[in-house]
């Protein structure tokens, strides 16, 4: 896309410099002039009464919406087990579909998975579109790709989910594009305009500061990648028995690109904190290295996993695939014990499905406690040595 504007036009009347958020317009020579600062996000377009500012946007193609039924999640598997981000979305499908009226579906890729069925259909699946191939067996971007994109194309939902994983990360992209339709990325919240019947779909903007809700008004599917962790996991009793779709794939080599040989599992340090029942978590209070060791040996004691805020991340104290927040993950243990977090509004967002949040504090006006259940004001170097201490006793 590109912003320009026709000078012949132009009246230099300074009405399209207040329409731009990146200041990158600005009178020169008595007309409007577009700087290096322009992101060409089209938001001066309709700010000029002359029609002076111009844009080579073709006009979307208008399509019939009324064609397009359905709320389906991805649903991601590997090694024997369905991802539990997947299940949550399959939860909020469930609700999405309800305020629509329309069905709850999944898609399940693999081979040999329909073992899988009866877990979806308690988490909220009312039909399952399933395509199995020994291709299909590993993740790989083209063939799962041009899979989906297949089956999308020929039943025609209304919306598509993906957990943000790397695997839908890296899956939901290459679909839009192959779509010609819109995604958006790392949602942290879903509804329904009930007016519109459109997905309103919520994410962190500019660095996390504040949050952008974005709609997809002219194109089907509506498709956006969620964080794990932000829905709740339901499950739905005295449900019926999902309707199966077979799909047959059509797969040839020479459309797939890539042969996995072998795949070889790394040696993680810490296990997922998305799965993690107690997380013991540190923030700029930490001060240091050693900080992360007493972190280490209360989150030992307690059975639970580190984690850390951004801070701590940028610190270099804690590992960055532990990061919790808005630019993290998102998390939903049975206990959170935040320690020197001072909670602001995007570490927050990332624990709001925390059961039990304890902090620990020196300063007792520390946004943290307007969340927290339990909080104690004081220096951790003490409370967190003296809690170690008394559980061990405890224990013994």
């Amino acid at each position: 896309m590109k912003v320009w504007i026709d000078i012949d036009k132009c009246t230099g009347c300074e009405l399209c410099i207040a329409s731009c958020p990146y200041n990158a317009i600005g009178i020169v020579d008595d007309v409007a002039a577009i700087n290096k600062r322009c992101t060409m996000c089209g938001a001066c377009l309709d700010s000029c009464n002359n029609g002076a500012i111009l844009s080579d946007t073709k006009e979307a193609v208008k399509v019939d919406l009324s064609g397009y039924k359905g709320v389906w999640v991805f649903a991601e598997q590997r090694e024997g087990l369905l991802n539990k981000g997947s299940l949550e979305l399959l939860s909020c499908g469930h609700a999405l579909g309800k305020i629509l009226g329309q069905e709850v579906c999944a898609v399940l890729l693999g081979d040999n998975v329909s073992g899988f069925v009866n877990e979806l259909t308690t988490y909220g699946a009312q039909k399952i579109y399933i395509a199995e191939d020994e291709m299909l067996k590993i993740y790989q971007t083209n063939a799962y790709a041009n899979t989906i994109s297949d089956i999308i194309s020929q039943y025609k939902p209304n919306i598509v989910l993906y957990s943000a994983t790397q695997t839908g990360r890296d899956l939901a992209p290459r679909i839009a594009r192959r779509l010609g339709v819109g995604l958006t990325a790392d949602c942290t919240g879903l509804a329904i305009d009930e007016k519109e019947g459109y997905l309103l779909q919520t994410r962190p903007a500019f660095g996390g500061n504040i949050m952008a809700t974005i709609v997809s008004p002219v194109t089907r599917p509506q498709m956006a990648t969620v964080r794990p962790g932000v829905m709740k996991l339901v499950k739905h009793d005295n449900i019926q028995k999902a309707e199966i779709i077979k799909c047959k794939p059509e797969l040839a080599l020479k459309n797939i690109k890539t042969k996995i040989i072998n795949v070889i599992k790394e040696r993680l340090r810490y296990s997922n904190i998305q799965e993690a029942k107690i997380i013991v978590s540190g923030g700029r209070g930490i001060k240091s290295e050693k900080g992360v060791k007493m972190l280490e040996a209360l989150a030992e004691t307690i059975g639970g996993e580190i984690a850390g805020s951004r801070v701590a991340v940028e610190k270099g104290w804690i590992p960055q695939d532990r990061q919790v927040g808005q630019t993290g993950y998102s998390v939903s243990p049975d206990l959170y014990i935040a320690c020197g977090i001072s909670g602001s509004i995007q570490h927050r967002a990332g624990i709001q499905n925390a059961k039990i949040i304890i902090a620990i504090n020196t300063d007792s006006d520390a946004p943290i406690f307007s969340i927290a259940d339990y909080g104690i004001v004081g220096d951790l170097f003490e409370i967190v040595p003296a809690l170690i201490k008394a559980l061990k006793e405890d224990t013994d």
